[in-house]
C-alpha cells in the first residue's frame, strides 16, 4: 500500500493506499461505531428523498440537518454521553467562514 516514485531531480513521492482514502484502503478501514453512524444517515435520507420525492425538484441535496443531529444525538445517548450546548460565541464562531481561516 506504499508506493516510492523518483522524480528526475533526486526527489522522492511517496503514494499511500493508490491515492486512495489511506483510512479505507491501506488499514482497517473505519471502525464500526462510525459506519453505524453513516449507515442511518444514508438509509434516513433515502427515506426522506422518497418521502418528499413528489416536491424534490431534479438535483444534489445536502442531508437534512435534522437527519445528522438526530443521529448524532442518538449515538451519543448510546454511549451514556450528552452534548453541550454551544455559548453565543461559539455558535458566532461556527457560523463564519472568515474567522479561523485566514
Amino acid at each position: 500500500m506504499v508506493q516510492e516514485y523518483r522524480l528526475f531531480d533526486g526527489r522522492s513521492l511517496i503514494l499511500l493506499a493508490e491515492g486512495r482514502l489511506v483510512n479505507l484502503s491501506g488499514a482497517e478501514g473505519h471502525p464500526a461505531e462510525v459506519m453505524d453512524m453513516s449507515f442511518a444517515n444514508q438509509a434516513l435520507t433515502a427515506e426522506y428523498v422518497a418521502k418528499y420525492a413528489k416536491q424534490l425538484a431534479p438535483g444534489v441535496y445536502r442531508v437534512p440537518e435534522s437527519i445528522d443531529e438526530n443521529i448524532a444525538l442518538l449515538k451519543l445517548k448510546a454511549l451514556g454521553l450528552s452534548i453541550d450546548t454551544l455559548t453565543p460565541e461559539q455558535e458566532e464562531y461556527l457560523n463564519s467562514w472568515n474567522m479561523g481561516t485566514v
